[in-house]
């Protein structure tokens, strides 16, 4: 793998320099920007720990005679540098031309020169023997990335440290482009906001604008589930200063899947909580006071540090130390992120305590972000002087995990209760409306009784005064006899001619008030006949099958009823007609003889008479007859109504019952339904409790296969040192540990099959 070149576009399009302030004048900005081993002026003495990397015995050891020359040269520059610290600052403090402070300036311009070439050297031979330096030299490597990768080298270093040199991926960049995402329209509305002040990415439809939103849509083709965000822009911004838009994809592409990143970025951000949770303990645990305050103030933690997970402090900080930061970030992970939160907490904690929930937000916003812009080295010696535990943070991981599955649990049981209770309302609803309808029902049905009760009473009342009208014609009707009997005894006795012209007036008068009341009677008849008629259409209309008997038995007496009238009404016409016939003989008689009639004998004239009165008691014995017929008849009627109504009383009093019975029967129902209920609840309770059960079982098999991989693993790693040992040493042999390898090797993926 050959050095890269520090070619003008190249530099012009990253735009990254970490310039100190107070750097020697003369001297090029990009080299102490690149994060080289050597500090500026301006750093503290205890800033130069991290001026050169620490050697331990073991990487010594693993060292060639020209990198330990290197190493010892770059020591040797530093204590220069050291040395002529205080000439440097002097030179920057004041604007004095003594002769001395060129010498120190002139020496140190030179120091560094040579510094920056070897540094060249230096990452150039890690870069062509990557594979070596991560294998025997990983500590020096580190130390090396945590002073900061030169600014050439940070794209195929960065490359190189995400495994993103030889990707599939690559090959689809370009048949990525050519499809449509449902996401370009977000991320055409949040490019213009992403580096505003960036040359590279100043501008509409810039060069850096475009290349972002392929990249930012390539990946939202790839990965669906999490599209776009917005944070990730800027890291992607970040990789497009360094390097091409199809390497810097596929670096984005490895930090998402292998740096938590995606997790971060999922629509859920369950990984951001996490974060949030385990730097929440860490802030109680080493910054108490500070806390306390924040939590007097309402001043959560999401509030300020979740841009810090998300961005990676470049939306934070400004852009030479954010890159700092990302160039650790690539090698150890979201602990430098953890790190470097706490530190700038930490260094601000005394200007914190003393403001209020806006004064801190704008500390936040306008005093951190610049405190560190001269030399990133401080925060970076500060933040690895911050207290870390990986295991720790294991353990809150776990503990941050039964947590969120106890609340999803807890949801997930909240809304089967909501879901359970929704259908007891409607439920309970419609066992309302029923009863309701019901209580209606028995409402109507007791207003209906009530009304037919006193129509019964007025019925009752009728009869009772058509049954005085019958007495009184009863009555009427023996005087009549009487009268007829006491002129018969008369006849027989005495015959005295009484027969006048007034009289027989009298007569046909009564004929036609009988006649009228016959016409009466057949309108009677009538009305009846068409009471009849309805009745028998009630009585079709009506559903209930139990009750078509007894209505058909009450047309049945009806219809005798009606039979009984007409022939009452026969016999009227009969006697009618006799009367006629009688009347008509009579007057024949009266007239064929009434010039002689004087000139009969007195007896004859008294036989005259008392026919005649017989005659006319015999038509009002007719007339009572027709009234007394009358009124049996009203009798019928109001009786059949009468028993009518009593039947219609009876069939609702039924109708009342049944729906007091099924009243009784839902309410049954409804008890049996609730106890089905609780004992469902009761089974589905015990049912969650096994499956809790069964889960955390499988839990504990889970870590305890967790734990035998990790033992395995260890025990792989431990033989494999033994063996370069004993390959050095001669000591070991060769075929039995391969064969314990493997089998260890097989032990393991049984596990993961598992």
């Amino acid at each position: 793998m050959s050095i890269p070149s520090s070619s003008p576009e190249r530099e012009s399009s990253a735009g990254v320099q970490l310039e100190c302030p107070s750097s020697p004048p003369g001297l090029d900005a990009d080299p102490p920007s690149t994060g080289s081993p050597v500090l500026s002026p301006d750093s503290s003495s205890h800033d130069a720990v991290l001026s050169a990397p620490a050697a331990s015995p073991a990487d010594s050891e693993n060292l060639s005679p020209d990198e330990l020359e290197l190493l010892a040269k770059l020591e040797e520059q530093n204590r220069l540098l050291e040395a002529d610290s205080k000439s440097m600052r002097s030179m920057s403090g004041s604007r004095r031309n003594s002769g001395s402070s060129l010498v120190s300036s002139s020496s140190a311009s030179s120091n560094l020169s040579h510094l920056e070439e070897d540094t060249w050297i230096l990452w150039g031979r890690i870069v062509n023997e990557w594979e070596e330096w991560r294998r025997k030299k990983d500590k020096l490597l580190k130390e090396l990335i945590r002073k900061g990768i030169p600014h050439h080298f940070r794209a195929i270093v960065w490359q190189l440290l995400g495994n993103a040199t030889d990707m599939p991926v690559k090959n689809q960049y370009s048949e990525l482009l050519k499809m449509s995402s449902p996401c370009e329209k977000l991320i055409r509305r949040d490019i213009a906001r992403t580096y505003p002040e960036h040359e590279f990415f100043k501008g509409q439809d810039s060069l850096g604008q475009e290349v972002l939103f392929n990249v930012m849509k390539a990946y939202s083709l790839v990965d669906r589930e999490v599209g776009y965000c917005q944070g990730s822009a800027f890291i992607v911004g970040l990789l497009l200063m360094q390097m091409p838009e199809e390497e810097a994809f596929c670096v984005f592409v490895r930090l998402m899947q292998e740096y938590r990143l995606r997790e971060l970025f999922k629509p859920s951000m369950a990984e951001l909580g996490l974060c949030i949770y385990q730097f929440e303990y860490l802030l109680q645990e080493q910054l108490p006071e500070l806390n306390i305050h924040f939590r007097s103030q309402s001043f959560h933690t999401s509030m300020y540090a979740s841009s810090w997970f998300l961005t990676l402090f470049l939306t934070f900080l400004p852009l030479p130390v954010a890159t700092r930061i990302f160039d650790i970030f690539m090698y150890e992970g979201l602990e430098i992120i953890f790190r470097v939160g706490l530190a700038i907490l930490q260094y601000n904690q005394t200007d914190l305590i003393q403001l209020d929930m806006e004064g801190m937000s704008q500390h936040f916003q306008k005093v951190i972000p610049h405190q560190f812009d001269s030399c990133p080295d401080k925060l970076i010696l500060r933040a690895y002087q911050v207290k870390y535990n990986p295991k720790r943070m294991k353990k809150l991981e776990k503990e941050y995990t039964t947590i969120k599955n106890k609340e999803m649990e807890e949801q997930i049981e909240i809304k089967r209760l909501r879901t359970e209770n929704r259908l007891l309302k409607q439920r309970i609803e419609t066992l309302e409306k029923e009863s309701a309808a019901l209580a209606d029902r028995l409402i109507q049905g007791q207003v209906t009784r009530a009304q037919e009760a006193e129509e019964n009473y007025v019925i009752k009342r009728e009869l009772a005064v058509v049954r005085q009208q019958c007495n009184t014609a009863s009555e009427s009707l023996e005087k009549a006899q009487e009268t007829i009997r006491e002129l018969q005894q008369q006849t027989n006795r005495t015959a005295h001619p009484k027969y006048t012209e007034q009289f027989v007036n009298n007569l046909q008068t009564q004929l036609e008030q009988s006649r009228l009341r016959e016409a009466e009677l057949l309108g009677a008849l009538k009305e009846m006949q068409d009471k009849v008629l309805d009745l028998e259409k009630r009585s079709s209309c009506l559903p209930d099958e139990n009750n078509m008997a007894a209505l058909q038995e009450e047309v049945k007496q009806m219809k005798l009823r009606e039979l009984e009238t007409l022939r009452s009404f026969r016999e009227m016409q009969d006697t009618v007609t006799d009367l006629n016939q009688r009347w008509q003989h009579h007057m024949s008689r009266s007239t064929g003889g009434g010039g002689g009639h004087w000139k009969e004998s007195p007896k004859k004239n008294a036989m005259n008479e008392l026919q005649d009165k017989l005659m006319t008691v015999r038509l009002r014995e007719a007339q009572a007859q027709a009234e007394l017929r009358e009124v049996k008849l009203k009798a019928l009627q109001l009786d059949s109504q009468n028993q009518i109504h009593s039947k219609l009383i009876g069939r609702h009093e039924q109708e009342r019952s049944a729906l007091q019975d099924r009243l009784q029967m839902l309410a049954n129902q409804n008890k049996a339904l609730q106890a089905q209920l609780n004992e469902m609840k009761r089974k589905q309770a015990e049912s969650d409790c096994k499956s809790k059960e069964e889960v955390m079982a499988v839990r504990l098999r889970e870590a305890d296969s967790m734990a035998v991989m990790a033992e395995l693993r260890q025990k792989i790693a431990e033989l494999e040192i033994q063996k370069e040992e004993g390959l050095i040493k001669g000591q070991l042999n060769h075929s039995d540990s391969r064969q314990y390898i493997s089998q260890l090797r097989d032990q393991i993926a049984e596990l993961k099959n598992e």
